[in-house]
Parts: structure tokens; sequence; C-alpha cells
């Protein structure tokens, strides 16, 4: 079997979801399992649903009243006759997000989150799969909640992969078609759950791993990997081939091309994955795969916006030492801030991070009884692999340097 994501932007409006069709209609889908994502940039307007929910209710019906506006536009291009049961199948899946909301007792915004965001790709695929069926493509839609199985770690779920496994073993029939969510699961109260955001990738990734595919492709506005991101470099250049460990290095630092759990399932059962063009099917894109190295061997640059650095030292200037350091990352963990560098010297340490659940004001307070506490917010952090003193020349230009970081391979430079 092969498995297909599409992300958000290739469905992004009726002429998206027919290019999808007529990618599968190019490169064939006999065997297939298309994982897709939630429309544009739904999950964004969703976001705003969940912020209204809590802080402006009186704005609550208005930002739905928007996500319902932007997929009804969609589907009056998609199908003529307004009596198709789609109408009412979206209308359906609405009236269970006005539920839930109405309904809701509980004041765990990680909770809400999961519980609303999740409906961005029953919506999509719902819209995609009847779509699909309208002009001949016959397949199945599928609850992907029935298949990922998770912990209840909302916005950020782990995988129970011995439920999962058996889960997708049993729903699954490899000579189908099938059109199912990216980014969702659930838990063992069936509650929804979400991998990430952009964890899409990871979900074709472990269906992949489960079937024991024969490929995975995920379908992007880009070429394939390229060796920087074209919207803050200039000149990005196509890779066309990249090893398991190179991508997943890429992914750790932060290449948004590429989910940084995608690749490990894949790496295991050496499960070749394929980035290419939903633009351009039938070009090559980058092939990601066993003892590849990669191609061509050029600087790959990666840059992390809205980043948090800290710099802590001793109040009594004593050495910062295991002690100290071990607090400090329990600190970061019970305040879930993602770390992505850290520097240390004799009497200070610093460390990069994401406050992705905007806990830094209380990560602080607890800081400042310890230490000396100076705190950077809004800095950007640029990574560079297979560096030469030319990249790096044009990462610093122009720009107040915070931390800079070499090893062999990499330079991680923290800029204001």
């Amino acid at each position: 079997m092969q498995v297909f994501k599409f992300g958000g932007a290739s469905v992004k409006d009726a002429e998206g979801v027919k290019n999808l069709a007529s990618v599968l209609k190019q490169v064939g889908f006999e065997n297939t399992l298309v994982v897709v994502s939630a429309m544009g940039k739904t999950t964004n307007a969703l976001e705003l649903v969940i912020n209204n929910y809590f802080k402006n209710k009186l704005e609550l019906q208005n930002s739905i009243q928007d996500v319902k506006q932007y997929h009804n536009d969609i589907l009056l291009d998609l199908f003529e006759n307004t009596q198709h049961s789609i109408f009412k199948k979206i209308a359906s899946i609405f009236e269970e997000l006005d539920l839930f909301l109405s309904r809701n007792k509980s004041p765990d915004y990680n909770f809400v989150y999961d519980q609303t965001i999740g409906f961005g790709e029953i919506i999509s695929t719902t819209i995609i799969s009847e779509y699909l069926n309208a002009i001949g493509i016959q397949n199945k839609w599928m609850d992907v909640r029935y298949c990922i199985k998770t912990d209840s770690y909302y916005r950020r779920a782990n995988v129970n992969w011995k439920q999962t496994q058996k889960a997708i073993k049993d729903n699954i029939d490899t000579k189908t078609l099938y059109v199912t969510q990216g980014f969702i699961g659930s838990d063992a109260n069936n509650f929804t759950t979400t991998l990430g955001r952009e964890g899409s990738d990871y979900s074709a990734a472990i269906f992949a791993y489960c079937l024991n595919a024969q490929s995975i492709t995920i379908w992007k506005d880009v070429p394939g990997v390229l060796n920087a991101d074209p919207r803050y470099f200039e000149n990005a250049q196509l890779l066309h081939n990249i090893s398991y460990r190179e991508a997943i290095e890429l992914a750790f630092y932060g290449a948004s091309v590429i989910h940084p759990k995608t690749l490990q399932p894949l790496q295991q059962k050496e499960i070749p994955l394929v980035v290419k063009s939903f633009l351009n099917p039938n070009d090559k894109g980058t092939k990601v795969g066993k003892g590849i190295g990669i191609e061509p061997n050029i600087p790959c640059y990666i840059v992390k916006k809205n980043q948090v650095l800290v710099s802590l030292s001793s109040l009594d200037f004593s050495y910062i030492v295991e002690e100290n350091i071990s607090e400090i990352f329990r600190l970061l963990h019970y305040y879930k801030m993602k770390v992505d560098v850290i520097q240390n010297s004799a009497i200070s340490f610093s460390v990069c991070f994401e406050n992705s659940y905007n806990n830094l004001e209380q990560l602080l307070q607890h800081l400042k009884a310890k230490f000396k506490v100076t705190c950077h917010e809004n800095v950007s952090l640029y990574t560079v692999r297979h560096y030469n003193e030319q990249a790096i020349k044009s990462v610093e230009k122009d720009k107040a340097l915070l931390l800079k970081q070499l090893t062999q391979e990499t330079i991680q430079i923290v800029t204001k």
C-alpha cells in the first residue's frame, strides 16, 4: 500500500480539491490511503474560535460563521446541486461543534483546543471524499480517531503504538482507497487528541509504519525539500536526496517541510519518503531514504521565529552545577517549554525555547527565586547545517547576536 499526505495549502479552495483529484489520476491511486489536513488556514480560524470561547464570547458565533462560510463557498464551487447530501453532512458537523461549545464544562484550554481544532480535518476530508466519489474516484471516508490511539496529553499526544497497530489492522482493507484525517487521534475515553501542529505528516507516517507501506508521499506547494525556507531566504535550492539521519537532524532543528516525529517510524522499517509538488506531480521531488547522504551537499538554513532566550546566573556568583541544571530542566519540563538550544559556562546558563503553552511568566517567577534572570522575547533562532563561512556571514549580517554555538556540522545563532 502507498500513503499520500496533502496539506492545507493543497486544498485551500475548490481548485485545490480538483487538483488533488487530478494528482490521483496522474500518479495512480490503487491501494492508497490519503491523509488530508484542514483546508487552507482553517486551523488558525478555529484557534480564533477557541480564543473567543474563552475570552470574547460576543465574537464566538461570528468566528464560527466565518469558518462555515469559507467551507460553504468551497462546497458551492464543487457541487452544482445544492441538494447534494454533502451540504447536510457539513451542516451536521458544524452542529456537533456548536453542541460541544454550548455543553462543555471543562475549563481546561488544552482539552477544549483538541475537541475543537480537529473539526477542520473532519470537514475537509468529508468534502474531499464526497467530491472524489462524485467524479468517479470511488473511496471510503474513515474517521482516523478509530485508528490512531493516544494518551491524553492534549495538544501533543503520544501514540499508543500497540493499540494503534491493532486498530489500523482491523479497520483497513489494503485494496481500498481511503480518505482520512491527519493531525488528530483519540484517547482511551474517545476524546479527540492532536499530535502537535503540523502533525499530519506524522499521521501519514504512523499509517505507513502500521501498514508496512511501500512508500509515503507528502504533497507540498514546493518542488520538494529545499535547503532553506523561501519565505526567509533567497535562492533556496532543491535537495534531491537526503538520508533518514540528515532529515531527522533537519526536522529536529525545525525544518518545516517535515514534521520532527515523522521520520522515526519510517526509518525503523526503511520506508522511503518522497516530498513532491502537487503542482507538478510528475517531477521527482526529494527522496528521503536509507544511506543516501545529502545531495547536493550545500548549507541548509532553518529559522524559528518568536523564540524566548533566558539567561541565568547564580545570585551569589557560585558555579552553575549539575544540581542547578537539573532544577532548571525540571521547571522547563513542568511549564511545557520546548528547548531548542542550551549553552552554559561556569557561572551562567542560557536556554532558547518555544513558549507554546504561554507559561513564560510563571516560569520566570519560579526561576527568579533562585537565579538572576535575563529574558529576551521574540528572538529568532537560526540553524545552519553543513555551514561554511559565507553561510555564517549571511545569517549574521545586520543582526544583533545574542548567542552563538558551533559544532562540527551545525551552527546555531540567536538574534534579536
